[in-house]
């Protein structure tokens, strides 16, 4: 009875191994077909748009960026390890509260939380079995902040993630060493798989011993490829522990989704992929005491539409100080965006990029379903046309707003197509983005006519490389926040062009701002206008990001449109230019 019990026993468990294994094959087959886009793991990332990054680390008890970004401050003034260990016994955070920095990202609109358990200098904001270095052995503090914070965000109904740095300057195991210690820390006493296994261990802490975390986010691990750091390997483990999580792609793998930093991207990437572009609100991510360059909320805010416009996501990042306040300069700004957003937040939530690359008005536009909403940075008296918009409009009105929006059609005065149009009220509701709701009776369809640029009432033509046409294999948009250029250029037959609408005709000085490395320098190339052509030689400004302006010559423009084209002739050093914009100016009367 006993034997034939267990054997029965015996039986069930194979049959419900096989049953499990099929169901694991089939959930890793259907896995395998989706794309990140279309897997439900990230659809709440897609729908909420809007998280706060946060960096915090002992780099905030010297808190200085005065030669560089200031959690960089071991690195960048070559600080020993047993020294910069020291800052450890200074950072105490007395005034930390973690129920008050959920609610500071919750009343900004923000509805995930990224926070640095471990960046660069090695030292962990959390409690860690593996190492002493971390802030309740290491500080006076004696708390695990991050458990404080995972606890109220789960609380307060907000996700919770964690970066991680693979990177590790304090771990003698971690190599390449920095060069100012290469005799005290030889790296041949160093074995990089040994802490590949501290380094997995800690990430198994981080996914077991702080309840549902949503997000683990990658950084630095550029001194090394997938093959050195395992990445395959760390990634499947980490999904065996949480299948759920959302990885970002800075372990060398593309995973999840793109990690634009400091910079806004051109428009949607290509083939849908995910992506979030992260970035301060002055210059450093740390806390810094000397860095004052705040960004102003107009700014922020419309940075925030400008990548929802395109489909992405907006990871704003506060640096709290060595006591755990966040700057009062990050609570303002937040605050004021979270008034925006409360009136306006459905133009955000839930949306998806806008059927235009860009508007021909100053604004832009997010999608949801049957409805458009359509952002203005300035308002109009005149008509607003909506040139490649096929499906009528139901309806019209203001978010958030009271006042009257018409609509009709009319000739658009760029492309003289007959289209539909808006009227606005006379009164702007809101003087950094009002938003215009348009209603259609099934999801609108919209045949992008591209970007126009139009003339400014100064007479002037501003060509900037986010509203240029690429043409070609290599060339794409790039670069940080206020350096945005086209870059990469190293295929002489790639070139660039723009649409231009002319108000008013006449002579217009033409210039061109680039940068150019010192070896790279002396390629050749042409600017057209239309059919006529002015020519220039690419001269080294010093390095890739820093630009200069020249004259290049005047040309005509009758009132209409133009095309203006850069294109290369000669190419001797392997690469163009980094083009910032173009220039046409009507010559000062």
């Amino acid at each position: 009875m006993e034997e034939g019990r267990i054997m029965s026993v015996r039986a069930g468990i194979v049959v419900g191994i096989v049953v499990l294994s099929f169901v694991f094959v089939v959930r890793a087959v259907f896995a395998a077909e989706l794309s990140p886009k279309n897997d439900p793991r990230t659809a709440w990332w897609q729908h909420d748009k809007f998280g706060m990054f946060i960096h915090w680390g002992i780099y905030s008890v010297p808190a200085d960026s005065s030669k560089g970004i200031a959690e960089w401050y071991m690195h960048n003034h070559k600080v020993p390890v047993p020294e910069y260990e020291k800052f450890a016994a200074q950072f105490n955070p007395v005034k930390f509260d973690a129920k008050e920095w959920v609610r500071i990202a919750k009343d900004a609109g923000m509805k995930y939380i990224i926070i640095t358990s471990k960046h660069h200098d090695g030292f962990c904001i959390f409690k860690s079995a593996l190492t002493n270095y971390n802030i309740v052995d290491a500080t006076p503090f004696k708390r695990d902040p991050i458990k404080e914070l995972a606890d109220e965000c789960h609380r307060q109904g907000i996700r919770i993630g964690f970066y991680h740095s693979v990177m590790d300057w304090h771990h003698p195991d971690y190599v390449p060493h920095r060069e100012w210690e290469h005799k005290a820390r030889p790296a041949s006493e160093a074995d990089f798989n040994r802490y590949l296994e501290y380094m997995k261990g800690q990430l198994r802490e981080l996914l077991t011993n702080y309840g549902e975390i949503s997000v683990l986010w990658f950084d630095g691990a550029w001194e090394g490829d997938a093959e050195k750091h395992h990445s395959k390997e760390v990634v499947a483990m980490i999904r065996s522990l949480n299948p759920n999580i959302i990885i970002n792609d800075r372990i060398n793998l593309p995973e999840d989704h793109a990690t634009p930093e400091q910079f806004i991207p051109a428009g949607a990437m290509p083939d849908d992929r995910l992506w979030e572009t992260c970035m301060t609100m002055n210059d450093t991510w740390g806390y810094s005491r000397n860095d004052h360059n705040w960004k102003s909320v107009e700014d922020l805010l419309r940075k925030l539409v400008d990548i929802v416009h395109k489909g992405g996501n907006f990871l704003l990042n506060v640096g709290p100080t060595e006591l755990g306040e966040i700057p009062p300069e990050s609570v303002e700004r937040l605050r004021a965006i979270g008034e925006w957003m409360r009136l306006y937040g459905d133009s955000i939530y839930g949306t998806t990029k806008s059927p235009w690359r860009a508007m021909q008005f100053n604004g832009r536009c997010t999608s949801k379903g049957n409805t458009l909403y359509l952002h203005f940075f300035d308002w109009y008296s005149e008509s607003v046309a909506l040139p490649g918009l096929k499906t009528k409009i139901e309806s019209a009105s203001l978010l958030g707003a009271e006042g009257k929006v018409k609509t009709g059609t009319g000739k658009d005065p760029l492309s003289g197509v007959t289209v539909q149009t808006i009227q606005l009220p006379p009164n702007r509701p809101n003087a950094i983005d009002s938003v215009v709701v348009l209603q259609f009776a099934s999801a609108p369809e919209v045949a992008d006519p591209g970007i126009i640029v139009r003339q400014s009432a100064t007479g002037m033509i501003t060509l900037d490389a986010v509203e240029s046409q690429i043409h070609g294999s290599r060339a794409r948009y790039e670069g940080a926040a206020g350096k945005e250029h086209i870059g990469s250029w190293t295929n002489s037959g790639d070139y660039v062009s723009w649409t231009v609408f002319a108000d008013k005709g006449g002579s217009f000085d033409v210039s061109i701002a680039y940068a150019c490395d010192p070896t790279k320098a002396g390629t050749t190339y042409r600017v057209g206008v239309d059919d006529q052509m002015l020519t220039g030689t690419v001269k080294s400004t010093g390095s890739w990001t820093k630009f200069e302006a020249e004259s290049l010559g005047t040309v005509k423009l009758r009132k209409g449109k133009h095309t203006v084209t850069v294109k290369p002739e000669t190419m001797p050093h392997g690469a163009v230019m980094n083009l910032r914009r173009i220039i046409l100016s009507p010559p000062e009367r």
